[in-house]
């Protein structure tokens, strides 16, 4: 019956046909085809083995239709013709014509061939000083100031007509720059630390930023940056010309990889000024360190979603453990392994895209390593909200290239970390990386998905996939990486934003010790976060449980972080295992400090650096 069907809807086709052409092979076995022009752009072909196709001359990346009826003892009356997609042939993840190049997802050396070194004195040569001044060294600034003095004579008066013109008091923040002419340099700037008690831990980065960033606008091959005052202890001192020297990296660095007309900037070299005796040469290796690791999360951030797929995500895992082979080393787990491991709760959420997923497991471990933690990022490259599309006004459907934020700080922190190279702890850095997309294969509202831990998930919405695909990273790192401490960073929650604003990250912990941890990461790196509440009666009273599954993935709109988290930890089974989830949605990405901010890199690194001591 099928098989007359088909040749009935054969025979009107024929009778519309413009032409039409018929091949047969006598020869035994060959298959005899019957050819018959549709449309001028439609090919219907008949095979010996009675199975039917329909193909449009579309292009190479369109999906093709076809109906098979195969002659045997299929064909009864019970017999239906079944859909097959078959998978475009495509020589990349991405075709040249959607990616408009080979573009590098990231950079594991971005800072090309900027010099940064120490310096006790301005050298010769040097076009811009920059110095960094409190509040109260502000106020007493005079025209004849002797620690301005000793730079050049005279600068302490044009400094001193400076601040008063633009009405400079060293505000944190603050800065403020100017020309000069008759002294060794053609340019001078102060920034303001804010007050001497309550310097923030990132000002020291953020003088090194605001110097170099001014010197590069001022086409200046060479500056000078340090403090006004250098009466520090040693250790101290050394700390700051580490943030200085980071910053200094930073400050110059322009993520120009998809500009045609991209050009080299003008300076070369950075003198950090020191104490008298101290070499800092350690501490502007370290600096550059954590500038690479925090630029590399800026430009996995920034990509468009075209560049940065899963499969770039590997690739840049892959190259931090080639590149630090004596402690680092991968592996990417492919689809057919994620689905032998049970991971139903993130491959439900890669399902709709052409983009295979790729698992990563990059691993760390120092010597004498002693304690196993983890960090796992969502590392969603790009998120349509699935069936539950993000539209409309506000949705920012648009800048959903930076929803793998926690997969970028994740790197990032892997990368600082594989340089400086702490002793004492090994240290597992986990994504579960895919695109959320829509199609007929895609997760649907109301479906039921069984996680690697066997819980069952209940997806009230397809676009809080995030949790979904970091559930199953969560019970891999805690099974079979082995991690007794385990930090999620993702941009998960928009909840989270209307809660914190754009600035603060949220911290949500059962774990009044690693919070404390959390904490002290973060004050040293001046990376804002806010420890959050985990109201477990929210579990139940904003409707997370469901009547068919173990639960759903969420809630009601009240909350909504405070769920998210919730959900998180159940896939944690271990009461001893300690377990954070850092809520990075707000300041992943600011326009006003140029997009992507590399947020979270810096702290996460720090955090694991301290398990070892």
């Amino acid at each position: 019956r099928a098989l007359t069907r088909m040749l009935r809807f054969a025979s009107r086709v024929t009778a519309v046909a413009l032409n039409a052409s018929v091949t047969t092979r006598a020869a035994h076995g060959a298959p005899a085809t019957a050819r018959v022009l549709v449309l001028p752009s439609t090919t219907a072909t008949f095979n010996r083995d009675f199975t039917f196709s329909s193909s449009a001359m579309m292009p190479p990346s369109a999906p093709r239709a076809s109906v098979s009826a195969p002659v045997s003892r299929a064909i009864g009356p019970r017999a239906r013709p079944s859909i097959r997609h078959r998978t475009p042939v495509r020589s990349s993840t991405r075709t040249f014509a959607a990616s408009g190049g080979d573009y590098v997802p990231g950079q594991l050396q971005p800072f090309g061939d900027l010099s940064v070194v120490g310096a006790e004195a301005v050298p010769d040569g040097c076009q811009m000083l920059v110095l960094s001044v409190c509040e109260a060294d502000a106020e007493k600034l005079s025209a004849d100031d002797e620690v301005l003095e000793a730079y050049a004579p005279g600068l302490a008066a044009v400094v001193k007509d400076m601040c008063d013109e633009q009405e400079f008091k060293g505000a944190a923040g603050s800065s403020v720059f100017t020309r000069v002419s008759g002294l060794p340099f053609k340019h001078v700037g102060l920034v303001g630390l804010g007050k001497a008690d309550a310097i923030a831990g990132d000002a020291w980065m953020a003088l090194g930023k605001e110097a170099t960033a001014a010197a590069t606008k001022s086409k200046c091959t060479a500056v000078a940056v340090g403090k006004y005052w250098m009466g520090d202890e040693e250790a101290a001192f050394r700390g700051k010309a580490e943030g200085i020297a980071a910053g200094a990296f930073l400050g110059s660095f322009d993520d120009s990889r998809f500009k045609s007309d991209a050009k080299p900037g003008p300076l070369k070299t950075v003198h950090v000024l020191t104490q008298p005796g101290v070499d800092i040469a350690p501490e502007i290796i370290t600096g550059k360190a954590k500038a690479s690791g925090v630029a590399l999360t800026k430009q996995l951030v920034a990509a468009p979603p075209n560049v940065v797929t899963p499969a770039a995500l590997a690739r840049i895992a892959n190259e931090i453990a080639a590149q630090f082979p004596k402690t680092c080393s991968v592996k990417i787990l492919e689809k057919e392994e994620c689905e032998a491991m049970g991971m139903g709760s993130y491959l439900g959420v890669a399902e709709a895209s052409d983009e295979p997923p790729k698992f990563i497991h990059l691993t760390y471990k120092g010597e004498g390593a002693k304690k196993t933690v983890a960090v796992v990022g969502k590392g969603l490259t790009f998120d349509s909200g699935g069936y539950n599309i993000k539209a409309g006004a506000g949705s920012m459907i648009e800048m959903m290239k930076f929803d793998m934020g926690g997969a970028g700080a994740t790197l990032g922190a892997a990368r600082i970390i594989a340089e400086t190279a702490p002793a004492g702890v090994e240290a597992h850095f986990i994504v579960a990386s895919c695109e959320n997309m829509i199609g007929s294969r895609g997760l649907r509202p109301g479906d039921i998905l069984t996680a690697s831990n066997g819980k069952t998930i209940e997806v009230n919405n397809t676009d809080a996939e995030g949790r979904l695909t970091l559930a199953d990273a969560l019970v891999y790192a805690e099974k079979t990486a082995g991690a007794t401490s385990i930090v999620d960073v993702a941009t998960l929650t928009g909840a989270c934003i209307v809660g914190l604003g754009p600035e603060v990250a949220g911290v949500f912990t059962p774990d009044d010790e690693l919070a404390a941890e959390l904490e002290a990461s973060a004050k040293e790196t001046g990376e804002l976060f806010w420890r959050m509440p985990m109201q477990e009666t929210y579990w139940k009273s904003c409707g997370m449980t469901s009547e068919y599954a173990d639960m759903k993935n969420t809630g009601s709109r009240g909350g909504g972080a405070i769920t998210a988290a919730l959900f998180l930890k159940r896939f944690i089974e271990k009461d001893a295992t300690k377990w954070g989830h850092l809520d990075i949605a707000g300041p992943v990405w600011d326009d006003k400090k140029g997009g992507a901010t590399g947020f979270a890199a810096q702290t996460l690194a720090a955090w694991v650096a301290k398990q070892g001591e």
